[in-house]
């Protein structure tokens, strides 16, 4: 029985809404479901991209990773090396094979759309030996061009070619015949994996992927959170059900489907990024793991790093320097009073904006309201927000005064002393350019703890960017 590849494409199609946690929580979500690929965007704005790529391929653990490279540009080293901790990597190459695509879009014509594809594809295979070629809007090319810019992309040494219907508008019947067309004509196809891609237009798209796998085709692009594409729920079912008809079977996880799938469902339709500055939520944090005295300035390096932190080596001294003089007094050090530690004693910088007061009206029958003054440069400044709940307020408010948002990765509160006066401590912690930032804040008041935090991690991207 053909084993037929499940290639999931969610985190390419979402709506620009999911942070950066979100993400790296979806694809481990597709990695237990028992995707045999999940596809991630590529290189596009410097370092907060690679550092994407980087985390998730740390967190996949089964699956392939799939990024697309480009047959215009020169990324192909730097995709390869953000993806070396994947326990698969594929890189893909994909163009436009379609003349409204290759000249209106592209502006290329079609021998520079072969010859860049080709050698775009003889790079990634001197990398690694899993190559994908895409041939966008292969249903409206013409049909000579494609055959040839397919058997030039199986010379290259691309192992994986796939077809889009990227207008989504072939009924099966004519999929179908297209796809034993491409059989016919282009060498050495039954070779290596075919692969499908329908859009959803006339919502044909899981029957056009039947009568793919029914004429042949090895893998198939479809989203675990449907938006327009091959429904991953629909054809693992379908393959699941009628494996026999079919002769062929998926890897997908069907008894953990739902459960998998809701989740990954509610994460995407969520929308909180587009209107709270709490993008991730706050959460409660499970003990990753345990530190002692006995662990090595390596192994604490590694630690921060699998934190997400990015820190210089004076930095990393300083922060091991107080692990230990913590750890001697104390059995085990946990991830949170190591992430304390960074908050504390990691970059420290000068003040560029300081809290001159705050005002906060918040109750059960009345929506939060925060007054915040700041002062930069002698300059007084003030914000005023409403938010969902005081905190939510108050990081509004400063994001109207500097006039940005940053991602808000971790909200923390701890309590450091005992007491009815106990001083409150929080860890807040903001991602810029894909880096992390940590801020603490101490208070009796728990409000102004936060917003203390807020303005210490603030701080710390303000001074890096004007440097």
């Amino acid at each position: 029985m053909r084993h037929i590849k499940i290639s999931d494409t969610t985190l390419k199609h979402g709506d620009g809404t999911l942070t950066f946690k979100e993400k790296i929580e979806i694809a481990k979500l597709l990695d237990r479901l028992g995707t045999d690929v999940i596809e991630i965007e590529g290189i596009t704005g410097g370092r907060a991209d690679v550092l994407r790529i980087k985390s998730v391929a740390q967190a996949v653990k089964e699956a392939t990773l799939a990024v697309p490279v480009s047959a215009f540009a020169d990324d192909t080293v730097a995709v390869f090396d953000a993806l070396k901790e994947a326990p698969g990597k594929r890189l893909q190459v994909v163009s436009p094979v379609s003349s409204v695509q290759m000249e209106y879009l592209f502006h290329k014509k079609p021998d520079v759309i072969l010859k860049e594809s080709a050698e775009k594809i003889t790079e990634c295979a001197r990398l690694t030996d899993d190559v994908e070629f895409v041939a966008v809007d292969a249903t409206r090319a013409e049909r000579g061009f494609l055959c040839s810019v397919l058997q030039a992309a199986l010379d290259a040494g691309a192992k994986t070619v796939t077809v889009c219907d990227t207008a989504g508008n072939m009924l099966p019947g004519e999929f179908r015949e297209f796809i034993g067309y491409l059989y016919e004509n282009v060498k050495g196809l039954s070779e290596a994996t075919l692969g499908i891609d329908c859009a959803d237009d006339i919502h044909m798209a899981d029957a056009c992927a039947a009568d793919g796998v029914l004429s042949g085709a090895g893998e198939l692009k479809a989203r675990a959170f449907y938006d327009g594409g091959i429904s991953l729920k629909n054809v693992a079912s379908m393959l699941k059900t009628k494996s026999e008809s079919f002769g062929a079977q998926t890897s997908i996880r069907t008894t953990e489907m739902k459960h998998i799938i809701d989740r990954i469902s509610v994460i995407c339709s969520s929308g909180k990024s587009s209107n709270s500055p709490f993008e991730d939520g706050v959460r409660d944090h499970e003990e990753a793991g345990m530190l002692n005295v006995h662990d090595s300035e390596e192994e604490i390096a590694k630690a921060v790093k699998n934190l997400g932190y990015e820190l210089s080596d004076e930095d990393g001294m300083r922060v091991y320097e107080t692990f230990l003089r913590i750890a001697e007094r104390k059995e085990s050090v946990s991830t949170k009073e190591l992430e304390v530690i960074i908050a504390s004693e990691a970059m420290q910088v000068p003040e560029s904006y300081k809290l001159v007061s705050y005002m906060v009206t918040s109750g059960n029958k009345t929506e939060a309201v925060s007054h915040i003054k700041l002062s930069r440069d002698g300059v007084a400044l003030d914000g005023i927000s409403l938010g969902d709940g005081p905190i939510d307020s108050s990081f509004l408010a400063i994001e109207k005064i500097i006039g940005c948002h940053y991602e808000l990765d971790d909200f923390q509160i701890q309590s450091i002393t005992e007491g009815r006066e106990a001083m409150g401590q929080t860890i807040v912690k903001l991602r810029s350019g894909g880096k992390l930032y940590s801020g603490r804040g101490i208070s009796t008041d728990i409000i102004g703890s936060g917003i203390k935090a807020y303005i210490n991690a603030l701080n710390k991207i303000v001074y890096e960017e004007e440097q």
